[in-house]
C-alpha cells in the first residue's frame, strides 16, 4: 500500500535536509553537504512493512513551483495523502512563499481534497526573539493564509526533536488503525505495570504509537478525577527518545556495531528498548522499583506474535 506525501516549499528552506535526517539516518553535521533539488526527487521509503510513503521532494526554485502548478499540475498533486508545506522562519520572500503555498492549496483541493496539510515552520533555531511568540505569529499568518483549510503547523529545526515531532505526527496519519496498536499496547502497559509504553518504527524511530494507561478508578465508584503526573514525565519525551536513539544507531554504525536493543536501571525508573517486529521496536518504561527489567523483556517476547498480527491488520485493513 502506497501513500503519496509531497514535500514542498521554497528553495533553501531546509526540505531534503530534513528528509535525509529522518529517512537516512543522516546527523544534522553534514546536511549542510547536500546539494538543491532539482525538479522532483522520489523516494519509496518503506515503513511498516507493506505501507510504503511515496515521498515527492520538490524543488523549490520559481521555475520548478511554476511548472508544477501549471504544466504538471495533475500529476504533481493527484492521489495525495499529505502535503508538507515549509516555510524558513525568517525570510524576506515570505509574500512570494504565501502566493505559491495558496496555490498549491487550490491545487490539492481540486485532485485531493481530502489529503492532511502540515505546515512546517522551519530552523526555528534562526529565529529572532523568543520562539514561542514567534512561531505563535507565524502560525496565525499562515492559517489566515490558508483560507478556512484545516492545517497542522509545527515549528521545526534540524538541531532538535522538534522535527520528530512533527514527522512523528504526520506519519502517524497514514497508518490505517493506529488505535489499535494503542488501545493494545496499552494493555502490555497494564500487564507490565508500566508506567508508559510506546511503539517507534524500527528505520526511521518515529512514533507510531502511545499507551495510555487509565487511573484506577475511586472505591465509592465515583468518576476519577483528573490526576497529576506523579512522575513529571517530560512533555517532550518521545521526540527526545527519537533523536537520542538514532544518534546513538549512528555512533554504532561508525564503529562498526549494529544497534540491537537498550536497558536502564536508575534510581528513578528502569526502561528496557527492544525489538517487538520486524518493522518496529517498543519502549517499557516502569517507575515500580520492585519489577526486573528481565519481566519486561519475557513480556515483550510474548507480545511479539500479537504485534505482528495486529500490525499486518493494520496496514490491509
Amino acid at each position: 500500500m502506497k501513500k503519496k506525501v509531497l514535500l514542498m516549499g521554497a528553495s533553501g528552506s531546509g526540505k531534503t535536509s530534513m528528509r535525509s535526517l529522518i529517512f537516512s539516518n543522516n546527523p544534522a553535521s553534514l546536511t549542510s553537504r547536500l546539494g538543491a533539488t532539482i525538479d522532483v526527487e522520489q523516494n519509496h521509503v518503506r515503513f511498516l512493512g507493506d505501507l510504503i510513503l511515496n515521498l515527492w521532494d520538490c524543488g523549490g526554485q520559481d521555475a520548478f513551483m511554476d511548472s508544477y502548478l501549471s504544466l504538471q499540475q495533475s500529476t504533481i498533486f493527484q492521489h495525495v495523502g499529505v502535503l508538507i508545506y515549509v516555510f524558513e522562519v525568517e525570510t524576506r520572500s515570505m509574500p512570494k512563499d504565501l502566493e505559491y503555498y495558496r496555490s498549491c492549496l487550490d491545487a490539492l483541493r481540486r485532485y485531493s481534497p481530502d489529503a492532511a496539510v502540515f505546515l512546517l515552520v522551519h530552523k526555528m533555531d534562526l529565529a529572532r526573539g523568543s520562539r514561542p511568540a514567534v512561531l505563535a505569529r507565524k502560525t496565525q499568518e499562515l492559517r489566515d493564509a490558508s483560507g478556512g483549510a484545516d492545517v497542522t503547523v509545527f515549528g521545526t529545526s534540524i538541531y532538535d526533536e522538534s522535527l520528530y515531532k512533527a514527522w512523528s505526527r504526520i506519519v502517524h496519519i497514514l497508518i490505517p488503525n493506529a488505535s489499535v496498536l494503542s488501545r493494545h499496547l496499552t494493555t502490555l502497559a497494564t500487564a507490565c505495570s508500566a508506567t508508559e509504553v510506546v511503539l517507534f518504527e524500527r528505520t526511521t524511530f518515529l512514533v507510531i504509537a502511545t499507551s495510555t494507561p487509565s487511573p484506577a478508578p475511586p472505591a465509592n465508584g465515583a468518576e476519577p478525577e483528573p490526576a497529576a503526573d506523579p512522575h513529571m514525565l517530560a512533555p517532550t519525551r518521545y521526540e527526545r527518545t527519537s533523536e537520542l536513539i538514532k544518534a546513538f544507531k549512528h555512533a554504532c554504525a561508525r564503529s562498526r556495531e549494529e544497534f540491537r536493543a537498550l536497558e536502564m536501571e536508575l534510581a528513578e525508573f528502569s526502561a528496557v528498548l527492544d525489538e517487538l517486529t520486524k518493522n518496529t521496536y517498543v519502549l517499557i518504561v516502569v517507575h515500580d522499583p520492585t519489577i526486573e527489567t528481565a519481566a519486561l523483556r519475557m513480556n515483550i517476547r510474548l507480545a511479539r506474535k500479537k504485534f505482528e498480527e495486529l500490525q499486518g491488520d493494520s496496514l490491509i485493513s
